[in-house]
């Protein structure tokens, strides 16, 4: 029968030891650190952008790399730049008569063809507006190599006499160019006097009112930068007010439909005042009114001692 005391073993083995399942500090804060949301990003992203810099940097450090570089670059864009579909080979110029036609090729002096990169279309407009006979000009690159440039050309409204000779002007008084140097679509109107150029319209709209007297208009004298003198081609000048000049024109054509007043000599019809008409006769025709006058007299003196 065997014993209920157990036996001790005669040579004992010894019992492994079990190994602690938590972990070391150091293990513990690199996993930590690990979880942080920043920490991954600067190792994910951070340190690949610091490689690529320093390795970048390193290559632009050598100065002959640096010229290659842009001298590649400068190659490739001219490439493009120089392409077919980008070249511009014909322009055209619309809204503008012959003369001005030349102004605008010379303003823009083009050497076509050309790219369109090389265009700097508010540069080239601006050359074109200060040109006294364009008001406004529009440039476009259009397809098939066309470069359009429409232009808004001032017309000539008027002749504009000053101290400094004969200038034609627009509708708004804005110069265009000197008499004599362009071709004019027929007679314009003669204006005079300082300040002439800045009440255009109103001096037009008198010229229309005259239409009646025909070609014996001679023109319009500003005077006093306020009101205007019609000037016919005998000589005769119509004083007209500062306000309501068309109304007292119109008053004196119908005097002159009814009795001709404008037939006579007369050298001044002053119509300052609308209320009152005034006239001044001319030098020979003062002296036989006074004649008249005398003999009048004459006769009278004649009658009382009768």
């Amino acid at each position: 029968m065997r014993s209920l005391v157990a036996r001790r073993p005669t040579n004992p083995q010894p019992q492994a030891v079990r190994a602690d399942p938590a972990p070391s500090r150091l293990s513990y804060r690199v996993q930590r650190l690990w979880l942080t949301p920043i920490f991954r990003k600067a190792l994910n992203i951070g340190i690949p952008l610091f490689v690529l810099f320093a390795a970048v940097s390193w290559y632009l450090s050598d100065e002959d790399r640096i010229d290659g570089l842009f001298e590649a670059a400068y190659e490739i864009r001219r490439e493009i730049e120089n392409r077919p579909e980008f070249r511009v080979n014909v322009l055209g110029i619309d809204g503008a008569g012959e003369q001005v036609t030349e102004e605008v090729r010379a303003a823009l002096a083009l050497d076509l063809p050309i790219s369109s990169f090389d265009l700097d279309l508010d540069e080239l407009r601006g050359r074109l507006e200060a040109l006294p006979s364009v008001r406004s000009a529009d440039l476009r690159v259009q397809s098939g190599g066309y470069l359009a440039v429409r232009i808004d050309e001032r017309l000539p409204a008027a002749l504009w006499l000053t101290h400094e000779g004969l200038s034609i002007v627009d509708h708004d008084g804005i110069f265009i160019a000197g008499f004599g140097t362009r071709d004019l679509p027929g007679p314009l109107p003669l204006l005079g006097g300082e300040g002439a150029n800045l009440a255009v319209p109103e001096a037009l709209a008198l010229i229309d009112a005259a239409e009646p007297l025909g070609d014996r208009v001679h023109g319009l004298v500003r005077v006093g930068e306020r009101r205007w003198d019609v000037v016919l081609t005998n000589g005769t000048r119509i004083q007209l007010p500062e306000a309501g000049s068309r109304a007292a024109l119109d008053r004196i054509l119908a005097l002159h439909d009814v009795g001709e007043i404008l037939e006579r000599d007369v050298t001044i019809v002053d119509m300052r005042n609308p209320g009152r008409l005034t006239v001044r006769l001319t030098d020979g025709a003062m002296t036989e009114l006074r004649r008249i006058r005398t003999i009048a007299a004459e006769g009278t003196n004649g009658d009382r001692r009768g």
